[in-house]
């Protein structure tokens, strides 16, 4: 078995998947990896850490979904989604080991928005822009983000919102006869 993972806004009795061990190498580039991985569809996750024995960097743990890569981890750390990326060595070579898992087991680090990572940032980082690509093609639609995460981020969106509201309020205030007790900032 592996030791729990502490995930950031998770509970702390989050584990490292259990699974079977597919692949241990040592690589140059992480396209490499990602590429298997997404051509296998395989389900599960790379342990990616510094393939120099002296180096004293955190390993990260990046799931897939079907081959896609889907969150990110630190598992002896706090560092989750883009930030355990960032964790990542900026070049090779990298100790990579490939697990086959189920969705179920991943689902406690799927289930953590803090996780998520932009399916082809990692291939991005490798230097890879069309495996970048093929990731983001492959990443299934998420329909529990997407439509918010939108809408939060559309600063003129919400400024019209906020247009609309304070209008409907003038005029529901003047036809109370309430306009006179109406901040007008």
């Amino acid at each position: 078995g592996r030791r729990p993972v502490p995930v950031g806004g998770h509970p702390r009795s989050a584990m490292t998947p259990e699974g079977t061990l597919v692949a241990s190498r040592v690589v140059e580039s992480l396209a490499t990896p990602l590429e298997t991985c997404l051509d296998a569809r395989l389900t599960g996750y790379l342990r990616v850490e510094s393939g120099m024995p002296v180096a004293d960097a955190d390993p990260v743990l990046v799931t897939l979904d079907d081959g896609v890569a889907t969150a990110a981890v630190v598992p002896d750390g706090e560092r989750t989604g883009a930030s355990a990326l960032a964790a990542l060595p900026d070049t090779g070579p990298f100790r990579v080991e490939r697990t086959r898992t189920s969705a179920t087991a991943l689902a406690p680090l799927h289930d953590c928005p803090a996780c998520h990572i932009d399916p082809g940032r990692i291939a991005e980082r490798a230097d890879a822009p069309a495996l970048a690509a093929r990731l983001r093609e492959r990443a299934p639609d998420d329909p529990d983000d997407d439509p918010v995460a939108a809408f939060l981020d559309d600063a003129d969106q919400i400024a019209a919102l906020k247009r609309e509201a304070r209008a409907e309020a003038t005029a529901r205030a003047d036809e109370w006869g309430l306009s006179d007790q109406l901040d007008t900032e």
